[in-house]
């Protein structure tokens, strides 16, 4: 089966999935939480089926109470909750749940593994877990309070 996975309900991200999806002959997922239509709705921890080979759901909100990253044991797609040097836009009464998507989650995953944006805004397209959890602000924080630190420079 295909699958045409919505990471978020932004526009920039659904605005043509429908259609991508009938041109793939794919169906249209996205977390129980989100508001688009779909065909497809998964919850965190949720495996789809690609080529044979599973790929884990993970609920990760903050950019948005919809957003997922896709993990499949070797590589995690991260929508726009993380990107190569920073996070994705995150309002103030959402930085909790992000600070818990990214410390509780993502950075749960190996070291090794590569992680894939939902946008390229950084000098390289892609990064391991371990790189990233050393250069990026957001990342090498040890609590929540060290996390809004980025937030009041920028």
């Amino acid at each position: 089966m295909k699958f045409a996975v919505a990471t978020h309900e932004h526009f920039d991200h659904v605005s043509t999935i429908s259609e991508l999806a009938s041109k793939l002959g794919a169906i249209v997922a996205a977390h129980e939480n989100s508001p688009i239509e779909c065909d497809l709705r998964v919850r965190d921890g949720d495996e789809l089926n690609l080529g044979g080979k599973g790929v884990k759901v993970l609920l990760t909100p903050g950019h948005t109470e919809d957003s997922i990253c896709l993990y499949d044991g070797k590589e995690v797609f991260t929508g726009d909750t993380l990107f190569v040097g920073t996070i994705g836009r995150c309002e103030n009464e959402r930085a909790e749940a992000m600070y818990s998507s990214l410390h509780g989650v993502i950075l749960k995953l190996p070291p090794l593994t590569v992680m894939y944006p939902g946008h390229d805004y950084g000098e390289v397209p892609w990064r391991t877990l371990g790189e990233e959890k050393a250069a990026n602000p957001f990342l090498v924080t040890r609590d929540f309070r060290s996390f809004l630190s980025p937030f009041s420079q920028g």
